[in-house]
């Protein structure tokens, strides 16, 4: 398949009906799903059940002896989904079946919605409304689209995360601390409440690696000090440089349509509308399906979700990319190092999270509006595909992968990830945001995939440079018919297509393979005060990958930066490059 032609697959793909189990030679039993269904039907065409839950509850206690596949046909319509729809092994097809969920009329046509309409809106001032709220919530949408948290500065626009101000040194015995941000006098109003305020940082000074978004614990006006409630990751000042950071959530800075304000003391929520009040949905749930085994020994497998639509879910109060420090975890490990790579517990979800998985299948799914990941699989997962498939307005990463701690097991792996269209990434966490994420996992494919429009990476595999030889499991992965546009865009020492502590030791047999990507232009915010972008950045530890067929747009570094560690054929960055080799239109 070409490149160019990624999304028009994804598209083309997303009309075309499934076949439950083409190869199988019986007939599979069938029951249906509405939303004008009853749950004490008996959940045949003619009288549906009304929720996916109580039709997994009964082919949990329908599939003894299982001897064909188990198809769910989910009607078109709306589905609500006030509390997460769990998946455990109870749930796994039996003797070499399949038990797959489906929107039966077509893909997108069956929507799960982890949000529900805001009511009881009352005008507050000018063109602000305000309603009493029963839940907390991070993220809220108007009519399909997100709002913006009210903000200072406000934002350019709704696609980009600057401008920015930029903390300062007070003293030069406070150029390490984590906590306390200071600004340039004038730069606050002092008559601003934040009460309910945070900070969203690009914590390290000119390092634009990470964002943290931390609560604002109390201001000190005649300081220019703002006091966070928890530590970011890295300090506030580095090397002489400030960080660049925003104010979020506080009324005084509700003043353009499109922006909300939470109190979160009141149970109030104001926002000025960009068209209809009566169109604003808030976040019921972090994770609309949960797929996790209760070990890594018993595991959901032979599941498969097709053509279903996941919309809408919730991010979190306080956000840290991993522990400070290693050992931070507090559990021993051989490579406590690898707290800082990894996410905290609090942290590991996505829209649609699996742990403890193998042998399952999502399929021509559209999963869209995610206040964090959109696909996250953590730990032990094997066996999964996820293709054909469209993600877009994603909070953090598109798909995201974490293997186990290195050294402890290799449980991760032999997936496949094809013929996707990932784009708007990171739109709440856009330091370390990527549209693929892969982190001490091997053997997997990504393919056929198109990522567009990330604050950092486009596709990244990494685990640690600490890791000796035998116990990183980043091995034997594929990535081939790329193409990554408008990476890059507000961070810096990067590359569209990066990685990070692969092989740390020589010689460094090649065993990661990149062919045919395509990578446009890599251009940052003029904001960010970073080294230079770069097409492909191996960081240390990025050794034992072949390339080939690999062209690079227009950067601000290096098309291609790495130690001489690595096998590179027809690149556009070295002499004699043969475009006619590379297959697009």
């Amino acid at each position: 398949m070409k490149v160019v032609s990624a999304a028009v697959v994804v598209l083309a793909a997303l009309v075309v009906a499934p076949s439950a189990s083409a190869q199988a030679p019986c007939r599979p039993t069938e029951f249906h799903v509405a939303p004008d269904g009853a749950d004490r039907g008996a959940g045949g065409a003619r009288h549906p059940w009304k929720t996916i839950e109580h039709a997994r509850d009964q082919v949990r206690a329908k599939k003894k002896h299982q001897k064909c596949d188990i198809v769910v046909n989910v009607r078109a319509g709306d589905y609500v989904v006030g509390e997460t729809i769990e998946f455990t092994e109870a749930d796994s097809g039996e003797n070499g079946h399949r038990i797959v969920y489906r929107s039966v009329d077509g893909p997108r046509k069956a929507r799960l919605l982890g949000a529900e309409p805001l009511t009881g809106w009352e005008k507050y001032k000018g063109e602000i409304y305000r309603t009493k709220v029963d839940r907390t919530f991070y993220t809220l949408f108007e009519d399909g689209r997100r709002a913006t948290t009210a903000r200072f500065p406000n934002r350019r626009s709704d696609d980009v995360w600057a401008p920015y101000l930029t903390s300062v040194l007070k003293e030069p015995e406070k150029e390490a601390v984590h906590q306390w941000l200071y600004s340039r006098p004038g730069e606050w109003d002092k008559s601003w409440n934040l009460d309910n305020a945070q900070v969203t940082v690009w914590s390290g000074g000119s390092w634009s690696w990470f964002t943290d978004t931390v609560p604002i614990q109390n201001p000190s006006w005649d300081d220019n000090q703002l006091t966070l409630e928890h530590w970011t990751r890295y300090a506030l000042v580095n090397s002489g440089g400030g960080s660049r950071y925003f104010l979020q959530n506080s009324l005084d800075f509700l003043d353009q349509p499109g922006e909300y304000f939470f109190d979160f003391a009141k149970g109030e929520v104001y926002y000025w509308p960009r068209g209809s009040i009566d169109k604003v949905v808030a976040p019921t749930v972090q994770t609309i399906l949960s797929l996790a085994g209760s070990a890594p020994g018993k595991r959901v497998q032979n599941l498969a979700f097709d053509g279903l639509a996941l919309q809408y879910s919730d991010f979190v109060g306080w956000y840290r990319n991993g522990w400070i420090s290693a050992g931070d975890a507090g559990v021993p490990h051989k490579y406590p190092e690898y707290d800082r790579q990894i996410e905290m517990p609090r942290n590991r979800f996505g829209a649609v999270t699996l742990t403890n998985t193998r042998h399952i299948d999502l399929t021509r799914l559209h999963i869209a509006d995610t206040g964090f990941t959109a696909l996250y699989l953590l730990f032990a997962n094997d066996h999964v595909r996820i293709s054909d498939s469209l993600l877009e307005n994603i909070g953090a990463d598109g798909i995201k992968v974490e293997g186990p701690y290195p050294g402890e097991g290799d449980v991760a792996g032999h997936n496949v990830f094809t013929n996707n269209y990932i784009h708007h990434v990171g739109e709440l966490v856009p330091g370390d945001a990527a549209g693929v994420e892969l982190m001490n996992t091997g053997h997997n494919e990504v393919s056929h995939t198109v990522v567009r429009h990330s604050a950092r990476y486009g596709i990244s595999l990494e685990v640690r440079p600490e890791v000796k030889d035998g116990d990183g499991y980043a091995h034997g992965n594929v990535f081939k018919y790329l193409r990554i546009e408008e990476a890059g865009l507000d961070s810096g020492d990067m590359g569209a297509f990066y990685t990070y502590g692969v092989s740390n030791t020589d010689p460094h047999p090649i065993t990661n393979h990149v062919s045919q990507v395509v990578i446009g232009d890599v251009i940052p915010d003029a904001s960010m005060p970073d080294s230079g972008t770069r097409g492909v950045h191996m960081d240390a530890g990025g050794c034992g990958f072949s390339f080939a067929d690999i062209e690079v747009g227009e950067v601000t570094d290096d098309k291609y930066q790495s130690y001489q560690c690595n096998e590179v054929t027809n690149a556009n960055w070295a002499d004699g490059f043969d475009a006619s080799k590379m297959e697009y239109d």
